[in-house]
């Protein structure tokens, strides 16, 4: 019996893998755009990382992660999310000394032990982009536009939610307000009612539908905000403004981890189903110092690549792969020697260049060529190596041009790239 891929784990097969790649490659554009430098970290981290930083009473650390003990007895977890990794390494490496200011993203794999269903899987994929060294509001606002035209370029529409969680100076006010609208409810969920006694602002995040309709009524934690937290917020949502950004306030939006302060924004869908949420994240102002690091302020988020790719693959246009440069078309042993040695030239070159080995007819090349989608066919055939000539179709005028196969190989090969770049 074959051995398959384990639940939740999904392998990104070409044909699907286009669609990847652009993503990538037009995030990694407009990340640099802003002046983010990439990062990348080990997938493997000390469990006491993520309990640190994303909370022990959270669903994440309780019930999700992939935690394990290596031959040492040491405690390890593949990363669950990609700010405390990326938050770990600034500090380890001591970025924080080469700018105040330092804008960085990661593109990699996350895992979390849950139910697999439709755009969230047990290994899945983020775009994580972290800002450090400045808790000024312009700097929030900028990241969500960051986000949001990612999302623009990559021809998807969402919408932008936000919200702002205080700071520890208001937020013990809004928990004694919560926690006397819950005391009367005892027909909570089982985790609604072990959150109201840890950590009582999570229970708003919870999708139990029963849950929810008692928190339409609770309080809202923007009318419990200090001074500052409320100043902060007022200019996020101007410089959001000044953007052109739009934005909705959506006062029942809490994050899933314990480390978010003040501003916090998810980006919505409303065509995958129940797993609306395509990026998300907020500021978390105090988690490098607690992590071990000096006391810079921080924001970031999320982007989850597969859910981008889900909602790309709605769309009727497929992303196709790049077409073939150059297709060989070679008849009889010498011609498929020589097409041999010329396609690795034009690789060298630049262009990509396929032949078929396989020595079959000429009709059954062209077709070969067509299904490749080659702009170009060289023909060699006997006749075109007794004349030293070969030629040289475009697929799409159907025109035909002598190429001389004469001289040096790879002198050859940058003449027929000069040529094509002329036709």
């Amino acid at each position: 019996m074959a051995v398959k891929a384990l639940k939740g784990f999904k392998d990104v097969v070409p044909g699907d893998v286009e669609t990847w790649q652009f993503i990538e490659g037009m995030a990694r554009d407009i990340l640099h755009r802003f002046g983010c430098a990439e990062i990348k970290t080990p997938i493997l981290e000390k469990t006491k990382l993520f309990k640190r930083s994303i909370g022990e009473t959270t669903d994440i650390v309780e019930k999700e992660m992939y935690t394990f003990a290596d031959r040492n007895g040491s405690s390890l977890t593949m990363r669950p999310e990609g700010t405390a990794s990326v938050l770990r390494a600034y500090i380890e490496n001591g970025l924080y000394q080469a700018k105040p200011i330092q804008n960085i993203y990661t593109i990699g794999p996350m895992f979390r032990h849950e139910r697999p269903q439709k755009g969230r899987l047990r290994q899945f994929h983020q775009i994580s982009v972290e800002v450090l060294g400045t808790d000024l509001p312009r700097a929030d606002a900028e990241l969500m536009a960051m986000a949001a035209l990612i999302i623009e370029e990559l021809g998807l529409s969402v919408s932008l939610e936000i919200n702002s969680l205080g700071c520890k100076k208001c937020r013990p006010g809004f928990n004694t307000a919560l926690l006397d609208y819950l005391a009367g409810i005892e027909d909570l969920c089982e985790d609604c009612l072990r959150r109201r006694e840890t950590n009582p602002l999570r229970v708003l995040d919870c999708k139990n539908e029963q849950c929810q309709a008692y928190y339409k009524d609770a309080p809202a934690i923007l009318d419990h905000l200090c001074g500052d937290c409320d100043s902060h917020f007022n200019a996020v949502k101007s410089d959001l403004d000044r953007l052109d950004v739009a934005y909705r306030v959506n006062h029942f939006m809490v994050r899933g981890l314990d480390y978010y302060t003040r501003t916090t924004f998810e980006l919505i869908t409303g065509d995958l189903g129940a797993q609306s949420a395509v990026g998300a994240g907020g500021r978390y102002d105090g988690l490098v110092k607690q992590l071990g690091g000096p006391d810079v302020p921080g924001i970031g988020f999320g982007m989850g690549m597969e859910r981008l790719a889900l909602l790309l693959e709605q769309r009727e246009e497929k992303i196709a792969p790049p077409g073939v440069d150059v297709f060989i078309a070679a008849l009889g042993a010498k011609a498929q020697d020589m097409a041999f040695e010329m396609c690795h030239k034009l690789r060298s070159s630049g262009l990509f260049v396929a032949m078929d080995y396989q020595d079959r007819a000429l009709k059954n090349q062209m077709k070969q060529a067509d299904k490749a989608g080659a702009d170009f066919v060289l023909i060699l055939g006997e006749d075109e190596l007794v004349k030293n000539v070969g030629i040289l179709r475009n697929m799409q005028s159907r025109d035909q041009y002598d190429v001389s196969l004469g001289g040096d190989l790879a002198e050859w090969a940058i003449s027929l790239v000069d040529m094509i770049d002329k036709l």
